[in-house]
């Protein structure tokens, strides 16, 4: 039995420009004087057979500290604000649900952005930590902090493993790389947010999970196709938020951003993507 548990670190406030694209992107983004409520910060553990795998390791509560995030970053300074408590960061959340972190042997990162790596001291004795080549190589040193990523924050201790993506002929997915031997857990390219953004894929009693990271911000910007304010690439963000609109039609899907208040809510419901496949009902 599969089971997947929502684990918040935090909360996170951003410019309502960053939710949906705006006309001017991220300067509209940095100027927009309207935020949104606080958001859910989400990593995801998946509880399997075969042993667990963590999505994501959510925000550290080092940002509260001065001085942690670059202040000449505009991005840092003037759109995002977030409120991590200690015992709200991974390693007290996975505590309370009777987990050790050093049981987690398989981590994935969606991306390398600091609210979804902000974690990684609490796991960086894991086996396995999955990333993707793209994300990856744009990561690190002082470019990647332009872009956005905290390299410098990393545990010096961390070593990413590059995600080997096996081509698949047929599906919307421009491949995919296959976690489990039982073949229900995945991983996909979903670019768009980020050049190397993924997203994992949970098939479980004839529905499939998708733990989306900032895929999208919420699910009606899927539906929308609408991209984020913050991605360089808009038109790749819709082009892969169309895939996951396409795979969704093909079985029903459960789609789980990151930041979604209702993710939550769904992921509970077994709620599936409206639109999409129905789940099948036993007679």
């Amino acid at each position: 039995m599969i089971r997947i548990y929502p684990i918040r670190t935090g909360s996170v406030q951003i410019k309502r420009a960053q939710l949906k694209r705006r006309l001017g992107g991220f300067f509209r983004v940095l100027t927009d004087p309207e935020w949104t409520e606080w958001l859910p910060i989400h990593a995801w553990l998946i509880e399997h057979p075969e042993g667990p795998i963590l999505v994501d390791t959510g925000e550290t509560a080092r940002t509260r500290e001065p001085g942690y995030f670059p202040r000449w970053h505009p991005y840092y300074r003037w759109a995002v604000s977030m409120d991590v408590k200690p015992e709200e960061e991974l390693g007290p959340r996975l505590r309370a649900l009777g987990i050790d972190a050093r049981d987690i042997q398989t981590v994935v990162l969606t991306h390398c952005h600091t609210d979804h790596a902000g974690g990684l001291r609490h796991i960086s004795g894991s086996r396995h930590i999955l990333v993707s080549a793209t994300e990856r190589a744009l990561a690190r040193g002082f470019s990647g902090k332009t872009r956005g990523y905290l390299p410098h924050r990393w545990p010096t201790r961390c070593d990413l493993e590059t995600i080997a993506f096996a081509p698949t002929p047929d599906g919307p997915f421009s491949g995919v790389c296959v976690l489990t031997r039982a073949g229900d857990v995945s991983i996909v390219p979903t670019p768009g947010h980020t050049p190397g953004h993924v997203s994992v894929l949970v098939k479980d009693e004839g529905i499939t999970y998708l733990l989306a990271g900032d895929a999208s911000y919420h699910e009606q910007a899927l539906l929308e196709l609408a991209p984020d304010g913050v991605t360089l690439n808009p038109a790749l963000a819709v082009q892969t938020l169309g895939r996951i609109l396409r795979y969704a039609k093909t079985e029903p899907v459960v789609y789980l951003p990151a930041h979604d208040p209702l993710s939550i809510v769904r992921l509970s419901a077994r709620e599936t993507v409206p639109g999409g496949a129905s789940i099948a009902r036993s007679a």
